[in-house]
């Protein structure tokens, strides 16, 4: 065998090896992140995993209704718990829960808002709860089953709904994901809480945070498989993006030691959004969803009158 030759199997060869690390790669990094697998990722204080139980046990009391909706894309069946105001009003705060979550996990902010006087809408994701789907939309396909959702609060509560979207982490992205869309004008104000700019940043972030790996060319290679079998895009999934086109007002709330959803994307997030009416509150201290956990009082004054003013 030439030299020639020896040099063209070991190149081949070589080229193989990588062609198979990536697309392994690429399989793992969908099924890892979009796959509804058991992970750790983040971890509770005692104090929010103890508020969290008290606040679910009191959503399995409350009174409280079972929607159906249909999803937007690949005809699924999802499920919400619609818990109705102590006393009728036509005003309604639909909430989006967080990666890996549910309704149930959202327990805490819906008894907020049910105590502040509002009908609350709390959806399960596709892939999530009780909802049908073997994927997590991060926000992106999402973001039009929620569209369908208004629309239903619309229908059942009536023509002259106001309408709030509040989500946290995945569901903060989810409702400025939102944003973008053409909404019921019955839809009147968002806040979101440590939402990230794209789903390309936090999964690259991620990748570099826990496996000191770069974007190029895992998180593309994913794409393709993730378009192969949730059919969906995550590379166009884009917060920033969908907040340019945004007409609504709206409240960035983010801790301000956020290591998995980095601080630094409220602010592109802030500055995407040309609207005169949008407000920011980095809130010292705090990491990943913890501010409501760590100023209770504060964050419920705040998100309320945020949402009083633009309800009326």
């Amino acid at each position: 065998m030439t030299t020639r030759k020896k040099w063209t199997l070991a190149l081949v060869a070589f080229l193989t090896v990588i062609v198979i690390g990536i697309a392994g790669g690429s399989f793992y990094l969908y099924h890892f992140a979009f796959e509804p697998t058991p992970k750790v990722l983040t971890h509770s204080s005692s104090k929010s995993k103890h508020t969290l139980k008290q606040n679910q046990a009191w959503l399995k009391r409350v009174n409280k209704q079972t929607w159906h909706e249909t999803s937007a894309t690949d005809n699924l069946k999802l499920v919400a718990d619609y818990v109705p105001a102590a006393h009728k009003t036509n005003k309604t705060i639909v909430v989006a829960h967080g990666y890996m979550g549910n309704k149930e996990q959202m327990a805490s902010y819906i008894r907020l808002w049910h105590r502040q006087g509002y009908n609350v809408l709390a959806p399960d994701d596709r892939g999530n709860g009780k909802s049908q789907g073997d994927y997590y939309g991060f926000g992106w396909p999402d973001r039009l089953d929620y569209v369908k959702w208004t629309k239903q609060v619309i229908r059942r509560v009536g023509t002259n709904s106001r309408i709030g979207l509040f989500g946290v982490s995945m569901g903060g992205a989810t409702v400025m994901m939102m944003s973008g869309e053409k909404l019921p004008s019955q839809v009147k104000a968002i806040i979101e809480d440590c939402g990230y700019t794209s789903v390309g940043d936090e999964l690259g972030y991620e990748l570099k945070q826990l496996y000191h790996l770069p974007r190029f060319p895992l998180l593309y290679t994913a794409n393709w498989v993730a378009e192969a079998k949730a059919h969906f895009n995550f590379m166009t999934a884009s917060s920033v993006n969908q907040l340019k086109k945004n007409k609504l007002p709206i409240f960035f709330i983010h801790g301000a030691k956020d290591t998995f959803v980095p601080t630094k994307m409220v602010y592109q997030n802030y500055r995407a959004t040309t609207v005169k009416n949008k407000q920011l509150w980095v809130v010292p201290g705090a990491g990943h969803a913890e501010s409501y956990t760590l100023h209770p009082k504060l964050y419920q004054q705040k998100v309320s009158q945020f949402m009083a003013t633009y309800l009326k």
